[in-house]
């Protein structure tokens, strides 16, 4: 059971080459514009054909270029959610949600399409447009008119890339709690990776076609492994490295020489830090500390961001628990590296 792709296909600037197999519920894509994560999708949904490879869900063979199989969209028995939600504009709300039900028995259609309208809080919207109806709503109604033709995988196309902030919040909300119950497989594409965080049982990282990194979503958080990853991911400082021996590197670009008591991996070229990781300390600098030569320094709502001086700019990011003792001591005199929060690197 699962979702096993081996899928090739030339596009503008680069080619997609990407092979995984996956047995989660709820799979994350993440990665940055033109990476490759929708044409993925939607290749898996038969909207795009790749020039080779093989696509199976389920153990049910959806395309497979050598035996020549390529079952048709509307009987991959997948659901695909649009960013836009893609409803019929001159369909009220339960024509739109039966629409994936044409050719059924009437009396089975509208008993289901009721049903479905009742389960996701649809009631008294039955007879409007989705230009009569609120952002949530319409993709309430997206989601309801898959649902209701029991699809094995829904498929979802960064849903929430068009909103802002307050709004995205909510809907993801409602969104993730609709999918609580769906026993199916949910592929969602994004570039958020909080979204991706908060959704995802697994995470395949995409850059330029390939995957980065694949695998259970909080262990690549925790360690990334390479430097693409690491940056989508969110980790705002990186470094390239010269290794000296095996607990000894210098990090080219914030001056400064580690020492480690596990050895350094063999194939490290570079180490990530995340901004909110480093400690502040005051007086005498220790071992694996930055001098805090500040730049800027930025106050948010909840964080304190401030950017030091390196090779390249270091960013630290101190949370509003710091700021009395902030306030008290002044700006610290040095940021310490711990070890066990350094993240090593491959290209």
């Amino acid at each position: 059971m699962g979702i096993e792709l081996r899928l090739k296909k030339k596009l503008q600037g680069f080619s997609l080459d990407a092979e995984l197999s996956d047995s989660s519920r709820r799979i994350g894509i993440l990665g940055s514009s033109g990476a490759g994560k929708s044409m993925t999708l939607k290749m898996i949904a038969g909207i795009e054909r790749p020039d080779e490879g093989r696509i199976v869900l389920n153990d049910r063979v959806l395309f497979d270029s050598e035996m020549r199989t390529d079952i048709k969209p509307q009987k991959r028995n997948t659901g695909y959610l649009f960013q836009n939600y893609a409803l019929f504009p001159t369909m009220n709300v339960v024509d739109n949600i039966g629409a994936g039900l044409k050719g059924r028995n009437r009396e089975e259609t509208k008993e289901r399409v009721l049903n479905i309208i009742d389960k996701f809080k649809l009631n008294g919207l039955e007879k409007r447009l989705p230009s009569e109806l609120s952002g949530g709503q319409q993709q309430r109604v997206a989601l309801a008119r898959i649902m209701v033709y029991e699809p094995e995988a829904i498929l979802l196309d960064e849903p929430f890339s068009a909103l802002d902030s307050h709004l995205r919040d909510h809907m993801q909300e409602e969104l993730f709690s609709m999918l609580d119950d769906y026993p199916g497989t949910v592929i969602m594409v994004s570039h958020s990776r909080d979204e991706i965080y908060r959704f995802s049982e697994s995470l395949i990282i995409m850059d330029r076609g390939h995957i980065e990194n694949h695998g259970e979503t909080k262990h690549i958080f925790e360690a990334p492994g390479t430097r693409t990853a690491a940056i989508l991911t969110g980790c705002k400082n990186i470094s390239d490295i010269r290794i000296t021996d095996s607990h000894t590197f210098e990090a080219l670009d914030w001056g400064v020489t580690l020492k480690v008591k596990k050895p350094v991996p063999e194939d490290t070229v570079c180490i990530g830090y995340r901004a909110h990781q480093f400690e502040p300390l005051w007086g005498e600098g220790e071992e694996n500390c930055l001098r805090f030569d500040l730049l800027s320094s930025h106050e948010l709502l909840f964080e304190r961001k401030y950017y030091i001086k390196g090779k390249k700019t270091i960013s630290w990011f101190a949370e509003r628990s710091l700021w009395p003792l902030i306030e008290k001591k002044g700006n610290p005199s040095y940021l310490k590296i711990r070890e066990e929060d350094i993240l090593y690197l491959k290209e």
